[in-house]
């Protein structure tokens, strides 16, 4: 027998028993992208962020050219001022200067009326005693009754002028006012689009524009990526994926990873990502892989970058 044919079983045997146990699962890192954008186009005025950058929640990203919004605002709340001012004016009624001159008026009838009274009672007697004709004594009696109709016009002037608006009047200007504050609110609301600032704390993964450049409406300016939106996706034979469950603790390895990093089950596959072409039996079983995904916590998210190969430990 060869020498070497004889010891080659053991040799074989201690190679296997010399093999490292795998390190875990191999994987990948991937990042939920949110594409920041405002729904109204304009020029790019100003970039407040850079790629690379760290940045909270609320923090200023952009501005976008808001000149015809912001004149849109001013017009929007004149226009706002004027329907409130109408509406207090039909519920004050007509301006005291005006009832002055009403007044003043009502004030001259009634003399006049007593002239007119005193006429009349002269002439009444003067007809008596035969001293006038009967046409002049009509005349008088005429004259009075006009007077008298004079004062109970302006009188009824006076007290109309006093009034407020009908009711009707005020609810339609009531509505008007209200109309007016909607568009106001709108024009608001277009003139704070074109300022938009970041809704969440992440990393400013890139920018697509620079200063100077036409945006279009729902065109993305800045690409964030949130703590929360980083995630890893490996992949586990079939008889492993069984034992798995969401919120189930693991660990990430990483190349230059000073620690392994914890994380914790998202997301189990229902369906193998690689299926032989033939019928399932133990010894194909094990060619059939699921994708699993986990989630580490925010503070350790930074730590790791889209792309990146990883292993991940079962715990």
């Amino acid at each position: 027998m060869n020498i070497y044919g004889k010891y080659l079983p053991a040799v074989a045997l201690c190679a296997a028993c010399s093999t490292p146990p795998p390190s875990g699962y191999q994987g990948y890192v991937e990042g939920e992208f949110v594409n920041v954008a405002a729904p109204i186009a304009g020029r790019l005025d100003r970039l407040a962020v850079a790629r690379g950058d760290a940045i909270a929640g609320g923090a200023p990203l952009y501005a976008l050219e808001a000149a015809s919004e912001a004149a849109a605002v001013r017009q929007a709340s004149e226009e706002v001022n004027a329907a409130q001012a109408k509406l207090a004016d039909l519920k004050q009624g007509r301006r005291l200067p005006e009832q002055d001159v009403t007044r003043a008026q009502l004030a001259q009838a009634q003399v006049d009326e007593q002239r007119t009274a005193t006429q009349q009672k002269r002439d009444e007697a003067q007809f008596a005693i035969g001293g006038i004709a009967r046409a002049q004594l009509d005349d008088s009696r005429a004259a009075h009754a006009a007077a008298q109709a004079r004062v109970a016009q302006l009188a009824s002037e006076l007290a109309v002028a006093r009034l407020p608006g009908r009711n009707e009047q005020i609810k339609a200007q009531a509505a008007q006012v209200e109309a007016a504050r909607a568009a106001l609110a709108q024009a608001a609301w277009r003139l704070d689009q074109k300022s938009v600032r970041a809704t969440q704390a992440g990393l400013v993964y890139d920018t697509l524009y620079r200063e100077g450049e036409w945006v279009a409406a729902g065109g993305p300016v800045v690409r964030m990526l949130p703590p929360a939106n980083v995630k890893v996706r490996f992949f586990v034979p079939e008889p492993v994926v069984g034992s798995l469950a969401v919120g189930q603790a693991v660990s990430i390895l990483c190349d230059g990873c000073a620690a392994e990093i914890p994380a914790r089950l998202t997301y189990v596959s229902n369906q193998a990502e690689y299926t032989p072409p033939v019928i399932y039996s133990n010894e194909t079983r094990a060619k059939l892989v699921f994708m699993v995904e986990a989630k580490p916590a925010a503070a350790d998210a930074p730590k790791l970058h889209p792309g990146q190969p990883v292993s991940v430990r079962l715990q």
